[in-house]
């Protein structure tokens, strides 16, 4: 109710009326202005009541919300009163939860996706203990889970692995297994040992040439489409594509401190990559770039072809 005394105009919860009238000292016939209360209990507060009473007290505003919603937006009651929802709490500056409450609305919820939190943990440089410990402390300190739990960033960093993506080679490659699946094996299998070579003993994941570079193109899908669309070549869907390719060998140096907890370990880790330099189509006799690697000598951008302790 707003309150009709001159020079006041503030507007007060309909129970605390009478109090706030009472502070109106100066005022004569300050009686006039009160609210009559026809006996019965005094009217509770909306949201205090059960879900029927406040069906009955809402009867009339539902109604009229209804024949606008019929009227105005095909019939859509949820998105008038959801709208008129979020006005009301960005009209009290409370932003926050109408941010949530717009994500809750459009259906991204108000956590995190799985592979955001992947990108995060490895921009950032997080060991998984790392991550799984703030994790936790940003699901107790806030009481949501806005991270996502490592397993969900496991599966999604399969995705993301040589090996996922079903692919078929036309023609087909010549001496090349067609089975897509990732094995352990031993790193220097297949590299003929010279005579003053010392023996080392090695374990690695190896990964198939043909497999490791379909998934690095899947994993660029939308950088790809983006660059054909900057240089109007959408009708080129099917190419043909030149993809210019570094391949590289870095030594990961003692990884013995990387692991944490237990015993030092005396190993190296060596990565076999590849990084991806640029793509073109070749459009009648002009090759147009679609897409070129800014930082080609960053170690995020290397895809792995063998990892392997020695």
């Amino acid at each position: 109710i707003r309150c009709p005394v001159k020079e006041c105009d503030e507007e007060i919860l309909h129970g605390k009326y009478g109090q706030h009238l009472s502070s109106h000292k100066e005022m004569k016939d300050r009686e006039l202005y009160s609210y009559i209360n026809k006996g019965g209990r005094p009217r509770q507060h909306l949201l205090s009541l059960t879900r029927r009473a406040q069906k009955h007290r809402l009867r009339e505003l539902k109604r009229q919300v209804k024949a606008f919603a019929e009227k105005e937006e095909g019939g859509d009651i949820k998105a008038v009163c959801m709208t008129l929802f979020l006005l009301a709490l960005r009209a009290k500056n409370e932003h926050k939860q109408a941010d949530e409450l717009e994500a809750i609305m459009q259906g991204r919820g108000s956590g995190l996706h799985p592979a955001v939190c992947l990108a995060i943990r490895i921009n950032t440089f997080l060991s998984c203990s790392q991550y799984h410990k703030m994790y936790r402390t940003v699901k107790a300190v806030s009481g949501r889970q806005i991270f996502q739990p490592l397993h969900a960033l496991r599966t999604a960093e399969k995705a993301l692995l040589p090996g996922y993506h079903p692919f078929e080679w036309k023609p087909p490659l010549k001496n090349v297994s067609t089975n897509t699946e990732v094995g352990i094996i031993d790193g220097l299998s297949g590299l003929p040992l010279s005579i003053d070579d010392y023996p080392v003993d090695t374990i690695a994941k190896r990964f198939r040439y043909d497999a490791a570079l379909v998934c690095a193109l899947k994993d660029m899908e939308e950088e790809i489409l983006e660059g054909m669309k900057a240089k109007n070549l959408d009708d080129y869907l099917n190419g043909p594509f030149t993809v210019v390719v570094k391949e590289s060998c870095d030594g990961m140096g003692d990884v013995s401190e990387k692991h944490g907890s237990g015993p030092a370990v005396p190993e190296k880790a060596v990565r076999f990559s590849f990084t991806v330099m640029n793509i073109s189509i070749t459009q009648g006799n002009e090759s147009k770039r679609i897409f070129e690697e800014v930082k080609p000598n960053s170690e995020l951008c290397c895809k792995p072809l063998c990892l392997m302790l020695a």
